[in-house]
């Protein structure tokens, strides 16, 4: 991996362990040379990580709708701005210019950019590593929900480990490095599957 897309939120969220986990991961990123793909904000985690991965003398790309945000919440000293015309052109940006995908503390756009990079990875759109990092417990409550899921039949049990959950930034980013995606799923039940 070169490059990582990260989703998290444009708030800070309530507990200071959420900015402390988006700093380290910044850190990270630098320490091992990934370049940072984000949603482009100077505001809440996505603003604390690519301040940091900026002040660490690492790339941090920004991909925003022109138009959609107001021009305080773009992070004006970016490596690179790309700004796009939608949230779709901006999501397929994102994913087009990431060799994986993490997800650390956020609301509703994170959590859709979230799902639609494991969909696709399930579909086989791509075969890019999806990481949760687990800042205080908070991915919990969505996997015991993947689990829900599994158990009534709407996910595939394999591609429940599509999702790699961890609490250590280190940890996740070695998962990541060392993925393989599970090879000839059937996701669909009332399909035979294919030879």
């Amino acid at each position: 991996m070169k490059s990582i897309c990260v989703y998290a939120g444009s708030n800070p969220g309530t507990s200071p362990e959420y900015e402390r986990y988006a700093v380290k991961l910044g850190e990270l990123f630098v320490e091992n040379g990934y370049k940072l793909v984000y949603g482009g904000s100077k505001i809440g985690l996505m603003g604390r990580l690519a301040d940091t991965v900026l002040a660490g003398g690492g790339e941090a790309v920004g991909v925003m709708p022109r138009g959609l945000f107001r021009g305080e919440m773009v992070h004006a000293r970016l490596t690179e701005l790309i700004e796009v015309d939608s949230m779709h052109e901006r999501k397929a940006n994102m994913q087009r210019l990431a060799d994986g995908f993490i997800a650390l503390p956020g609301g509703f756009g994170t959590l859709e950019e979230l799902f639609e990079a494991v969909s696709w990875s399930q579909l086989g759109i791509h075969n890019k590593p999806v990481g949760l990092l687990d800042v205080e417990g908070y991915y919990e409550p969505l996997v015991r929900f993947v689990a829900h899921a599994v158990d009534a039949g709407f996910i595939h049990s394999t591609h429940a480990s599509l999702l790699l959950l961890e609490r250590d930034p280190a940890r996740l980013i070695e998962r990541m490095e060392s993925f393989q995606p599970p090879q000839n799923v059937n996701k669909w039940s009332e399909l035979p599957a294919r030879p």
